[in-house]
């Protein structure tokens, strides 16, 4: 299985133009993923740079025929037309999904800060050697008091998803019927932090760091600010892919683009086995 962990900053390259196109090639090109989790994907969001308001999951699904899509909106406005913008984070994959969840994340009031809401979609996939739940997620920036809260509810989804692994005597009813929920989970995301930090310290405590499986001792590459130092003047990594435990086995290489300028961050590549 390969997957693709990308904020695809709503498809706007460094040349300012928003392609949802040029987004669909160059993660072709970069590895044919079999699953891809991309944050700040958008619905008629005219307002942000560049964009005409476009149905980026649309259009992105439209450019990746063979997989199924899932958009998880976490902001959603009235665009004062009559209409909706949306703004969120989308899982495609060309496995089998058996499920979808969306998963809410904190967002506690702290005034002196610009924040936005947060979420995390779960898909659970047919892998060749069985379930795994993928998640796609994307921190908060501004507030580590938020990104703390939102760290440690990623932890008590995990803790959830692991109890519900355990088999239990369903009421085979429509949307009561039981479905299968595995324990092996792949996080994954742009968590707006250093390796170093605290809460990542913490995702560590769950789940392993998929780049430290595959490259013991190497530090991570940069995965933001490369190209654009608005926010920091020196690139950093802050777009990770964690796993379970269970699955660090099967991870057999990660790898990060430092080429390409589809975006203000640059896409991670895993790849199990």
């Amino acid at each position: 299985m390969k997957l693709l962990q990308w904020n695809i900053q709503w498809c706007r390259g460094m040349d300012g133009k928003v392609d949802p196109a040029r987004i669909a090639r160059e993660s072709k090109e970069l590895c044919d993923p079999d699953v891809c989790c991309f944050q700040e994907v958008a619905i008629n969001y005219d307002t942000l740079a560049g964009s005409s308001g476009e149905d980026q999951p649309s259009l992105l699904a439209r450019h990746f025929p063979g997989y199924s899509a899932h958009f998880a909106p976490v902001v959603d406005v009235p665009d004062g037309k009559g209409g909706r913008r949306q703004f969120g984070n989308m899982i495609l994959s060309r496995l089998p999904v058996r499920q979808v969840f969306r998963h809410t994340l904190p967002w506690p009031p702290q005034d002196e800060v610009p924040s936005m809401p947060r979420i995390a979609i779960e898909a659970v996939v047919e892998a060749s050697w069985g379930l795994v739940s993928v998640l796609g997620t994307h921190l908060e920036f501004f507030s580590a008091t938020q990104r703390a809260a939102q760290v440690a509810r990623l932890v008590e989804l995990q803790n959830e998803r692991a109890a519900h692994a355990v088999s239990k005597p369903g009421y085979k009813s429509g949307p009561f019927e039981p479905m299968q929920r595995p324990a092996a989970s792949i996080l994954c995301g742009d968590f707006n932090m250093r390796a170093e930090n605290p809460s990542a310290a913490k995702l560590r405590e769950t789940w392993s760091d998929g780049w430290s499986v595959a490259h013991p001792g190497r530090p991570h590459p940069p995965t933001f600010c490369l190209f654009d130092d608005t926010y920091e003047k020196v690139p950093y990594c802050c777009d990770f892919v964690f796993v379970t435990p269970d699955l660090a086995p099967r991870v057999s290489s990660v790898a990060v683009d430092l080429e390409t300028k589809a975006s203000d961050h640059q896409p991670v590549i895993v790849s199990f086995t």
